[in-house]
């Protein structure tokens, strides 16, 4: 690819590390993928309204996706998100992070019931799974992340794991 790539320093100017350039037909390149880890820009991003249902629905039908319902003024949320963003690039992709800002969107919000932020919600198959809410410490973020994004039957059910600790508090 010529130097004159627009693209060539957010996308490839690697240095050949991740891409290999070849040639076909009449002279044409291009970047051919060598299949590494997916990119940080691949695992987390930003989501609205109007793309909610393929970012995190329809893309949990692939993977696991998880929402982080945030706000600007909320300072737990400033808390928690670089350690949620931290955890899941180091998930080498098991799962993936999505983050919506409830005051720019907030029906999505307000459609699952969410009245506390921050909140993260687990999808799976176009369902939510599991959550939490509240900035927790990065090793539950990592727990968190190991049982949502493992192999397996997947997450159990919030309701599930709240009907678990409430049994373990009676026994």
């Amino acid at each position: 690819m010529s130097d004159n790539n627009p693209y060539s320093g957010a996308f490839g100017g690697n240095g050949g590390q991740y891409a290999q350039t070849v040639q076909y037909g009449g002279g044409d390149r291009a970047k051919v993928s060598l299949g590494e880890a997916p990119a940080a820009a691949d695992l987390i991003k930003d989501t609205t309204t109007a793309t909610f249902a393929a970012d995190v629905i329809q893309e949990s039908r692939r993977q696991p996706v998880l929402v982080d319902f945030w706000a600007p003024w909320c300072g737990p949320c400033k808390q928690l998100t670089p350690q949620l963003e931290k955890a899941v690039k180091a998930a080498g992709g098991k799962v993936k992070l999505v983050k919506m800002n409830i005051d720019d969107h907030p029906s999505i919000a307000g459609q699952l019931g969410i009245q506390s932020i921050p909140a993260v919600i687990a999808f799976k198959d176009g369902q939510p799974v599991d959550g939490f809410m509240g900035a927790i410490p990065e090793s539950q973020i990592n727990q968190f992340i190991q049982k949502v994004g493992g192999k397996g039957g997947g997450a159990p059910q919030i309701a599930d794991a709240l009907a678990a600790d409430l049994l373990d508090e009676l026994v």
